[in-house]
């Protein structure tokens, strides 16, 4: 669902550029509190793991393809504030390095496929997780319903930003009809997606899984003839194991994305995905502006002067996955370091 230039007019995406800056300013803050030395590590991780599907396209009608969004999956992973920045850096990635998603629409993607997908994901599962057993499955079925609901939110979102500033002339009812039907399709691949990685981590390392926190019952020891929990361990004092298993879960998650990126994309389909297809059909592409990175050696997750496509587009996808785990890690590094010195001894003695 990647917008190009063209689509949306001039002042309405530099408001929605305006909006994405204030979001992400805030979810800077935000992400203080939810990364720890267990998430931060992740975070980065989660961004590459979703650059690295998005490369996936799959069939989901006739001439059609869809492809993960990723805003509910970053945000029960790691959190919401942390999921939208995970999603922001994919498309900044994107964007600058692969020319997909215009640079001047790059507040209206941000918007559309970081914000409203990851309050939209979090919202209904968090809903869903209150009403639910405490249950592990819960929480699959949770990320199973939050990202299927989450993608045609998105399509709502697109339809309205279009409704306001489209810079063609189309019947918005006959957008609307179209965005919706097709990407409730693609929300089924997103579902699937999230459902299959959420409950992937939650099997081995659910304390890794911030939607899942809370989830295992508290300890309890019969002291006196009463219930009592049993302190928590600090994580500081926690067993080499799990630290290891830590490192083994970013290491496979790394290497998976890798192969997704590198080998498994070339089988992704070819097919447009829902946007385009929508906006060829009805002729909102007519107004599409030439990208300004274009020229770029990645250009079209392709690398330049590459000739087999196979090789080409394996090379963009691991440069891809690379690029965005070690941006996506410096910047939570960055936001982790920020709280440690907001909680460090001299600015609380300095209180």
């Amino acid at each position: 669902m990647h917008v190009p230039d063209g689509f949306i007019n001039a002042p309405l995406s530099a408001v929605t550029g305006v909006a994405a800056a204030g979001a992400i300013a805030v979810s800077l803050r935000g992400a203080r509190r939810e990364l720890d030395e267990r998430t931060a590590p992740l975070a980065g991780l989660v961004a590459a793991f979703i650059f690295a599907v998005q490369m996936l396209n799959f069939p989901v009608a006739a001439g059609t393809s869809g492809h993960l969004l990723g805003g509910a999956l970053a945000a029960i992973l790691v959190g919401p504030f942390t999921g939208v920045l995970c999603v922001s850096v994919v498309l900044l990635m994107q964007g600058i390095l692969f020319a997909d998603g215009g640079l001047t629409a790059l507040g209206v993607n941000i918007t559309d496929m970081a914000i409203v997908t990851t309050v939209v994901g979090y919202a209904v599962f968090r809903g869903l997780v209150k009403v639910l057993p405490r249950r592990r499955r819960s929480i699959t079925f949770a990320s199973f319903v939050a990202a299927l609901l989450s993608v045609p939110a998105a399509a709502c979102a697109f339809t309205l930003i279009y409704a306001i500033g489209g810079t063609t002339d189309i019947a918005i009812g006959k957008v609307a009809t179209a965005m919706i039907g097709v990407h409730v399709l693609i929300g089924i691949g997103e579902a699937v997606i999230t459902a299959l990685t959420v409950g992937a981590v939650v099997a081995v390392r659910p304390d890794l899984v911030y939607g899942a926190r809370g989830l295992e019952q508290k300890l309890k020891l019969r002291v006196d003839g009463a219930l009592v929990d049993v302190p928590a361990v600090p994580a500081s004092s926690a067993p080499v194991a799990a630290r290891t298993s830590r490192r083994a879960l970013w290491i496979t998650g790394l290497v998976t994305s890798l192969v997704l990126a590198g080998f498994v994309s070339f089988y992704a389909s070819a097919n447009p995905d829902g946007l385009e297809k929508v906006a060829h059909d009805k002729g909102i592409d007519s107004r599409t502006e030439k990208h300004t990175s274009s020229d770029s050696p990645l250009a079209g997750y392709g690398v330049k002067d590459v000739s087999d496509a196979r090789l080409s587009g394996g090379l963009a996808g691991v440069i891809g996955v690379g690029v965005t785990v070690v941006a996506g890690s410096a910047v939570f590094w960055a936001v982790r370091r920020r709280r440690t010195a907001d909680v460090s001894p001299t600015s609380t003695s300095a209180v």
